[in-house]
């Protein structure tokens, strides 16, 4: 494993300029992007067709140390990556277990977040873990909590024999966790479900064209990672400028692409989840080494959902 080190974050005007502004701030000013499509089926209509197509991206500051996606050794029916961060240690952005429990987290932007927030990720690894509640009620809970963490985004699933179930809950939204409708194609990046931001619009318009296609699974994944690489710049865009108040212009800028790329700061990771109508699992994790863009590791893991 390889294994990043990263510099205090930072408020500063620009993503492009790694100032001495940034080398003085605190880590928890940091607010980390990500994006997410995914494809929701419960019972597709060919043998061959996905109860879900997930394909999303993490962006960081490329020397935040994280694990990449693994089994954990702490419980090897766990796969997912891993922030290493100090104090965060343990907490993810994406994740599932064999048991057909799924999450995934997008943070939401706003100018000035809690440096004493609890941690997100914790949200993440909790469920992952959590044998007592399903994906409904574990929102329910988290709702109550919502004060305590800077914004968020939170999808939790559950892929069953007899039922599959995805819900959402955004902290900066509605009090109350919604169920999915099955059968329909998401987006969600760092505002609230769904909200057409150009960035999530264009995006979803790539998704959706790959995966209406009957597409073997090597070609499909290929065709998903290159949807997650698109650096087509999506400004301006009054919605996402609006909510991001306090930020400078060419911060937004960097911000606007389905792919975000700056020289210290953007998209290191993709993932993309593929599972079948026979509850086939497809893993498979692109990611940044050596904090350097023109250097990338490819990991692919498959495995059957428990009954």
């Amino acid at each position: 494993m390889h294994t990043l080190r990263r510099r205090p974050l930072s408020t500063c005007p620009s993503f492009e300029s790694y100032c001495s502004q940034c080398e003085r701030a605190s880590p928890t000013t940091n607010t980390p992007m990500c994006i997410i499509f995914f494809k929701f089926d419960p019972r597709p209509a060919s043998k061959n067709a996905y109860r879900l197509i997930l394909a999303a991206n993490r962006d960081e500051f490329y020397n935040r140390p994280t694990k990449a996606a693994d089994f954990w050794v702490s419980n090897s029916e766990i796969l997912s990556g891993l922030d290493l961060e100090e104090g965060k240690e343990g907490g993810s952005w994406l994740g599932i277990n064999k048991r057909g429990k799924l999450a995934a987290l997008t943070n939401y932007l706003e100018g000035r977040p809690n440096p004493d927030a609890q941690g997100r990720g914790f949200l993440v690894s909790n469920f992952l873990t959590d044998q007592s509640q399903d994906s409904y009620s574990y929102l329910k809970r988290v709702s109550s909590e919502r004060h305590l963490y800077n914004g968020f985004n939170l999808l939790t699933a559950e892929f069953k024999a007899k039922e599959d179930t995805m819900c959402y809950y955004g902290n900066r939204g509605n009090t109350e966790p919604i169920h999915l409708n099955p059968a329909g194609i998401y987006g969600l990046s760092n505002s609230l479900l769904e909200t057409p931001w150009r960035k999530l619009q264009h995006g979803k318009r790539l998704f959706t064209s790959v995966v209406n296609q009957p597409l073997p699974c090597d070609g499909l994944v290929q065709d998903l990672l290159n949807v997650l690489n698109n650096e087509e710049l999506n400004t301006p865009d009054p919605a996402q400028e609006s909510q991001g108040e306090g930020y400078s212009s060419p911060m937004l800028r960097v911000l606007s692409s389905v792919c975000v790329r700056s020289p210290h700061y953007g998209t290191r990771t993709n993932t993309i989840i593929l599972i079948d109508s026979s509850g086939n699992v497809t893993f498979t994790e692109r990611t940044m080494l050596n904090c350097d863009i023109s250097q990338w590791s490819t990991s692919s893991f498959q495995f059957k959902l428990k009954d």
